[in-house]
């Protein structure tokens, strides 16, 4: 048993992890520099759906496998930051479509820029050779736990 893990001394699974964290914290970070603060890291679990194409809560709800209440709820959330809007569909009036808004497509870009960036960090400070190895890794451990799909599909979730 370890008592005093360090980086070095984690199995795989964890050091990946708190490495995917540590950049996605580095994200938020540089994003609440820019003013987006209220992009937070769990509302891509619901910006992944609305990116392919606007849809209803139900919709939404099936993708993400919960409940409609429980879509309601963060998709409620999601407007009052301003993220997210709910349109009438032009096929059935009683249907409201979710779309990001303005502010929500651009916390979006800003996102990703930040993402390209803080790779392009790591390129230099680490060497391309030596990112392009991590990304090959993570993407063959991915396959090879049949995450192809949910990736291509935009139905990636935190595990239960």
């Amino acid at each position: 048993m370890v008592v005093n893990p360090t980086p070095e001394s984690l199995d795989l699974s964890l050091a990946t992890l708190f490495a995917g964290w540590a950049m996605a914290d580095e994200v938020q970070r540089r994003l609440a520099a820019d003013g987006v603060g209220e992009l937070r890291f769990n509302d891509g679990v619901i910006i992944q759906h609305v990116l392919a194409a606007p849809l209803s809560i139900t919709a939404l709800a099936e993708r993400m496998g919960v409940t409609q209440q429980g879509a309601s709820k963060a998709v409620a959330d999601m407007e009052r930051r301003g993220l997210l809007t709910r349109e009438p569909s032009p096929d059935d009036a009683r249907t409201r479509l979710l779309r990001l808004t303005p502010h929500g497509e651009a916390a979006v870009r800003a996102a990703r820029a930040h993402r390209t960036a803080l790779e392009t960090e790591l390129t230099e400070e680490y060497g391309t050779a030596r990112v392009a190895d991590a990304r090959a890794l993570l993407s063959a451990i991915l396959s090879r736990f049949d995450r192809d799909d949910t990736i291509r599909n935009r139905r990636v979730r935190p595990p239960a």
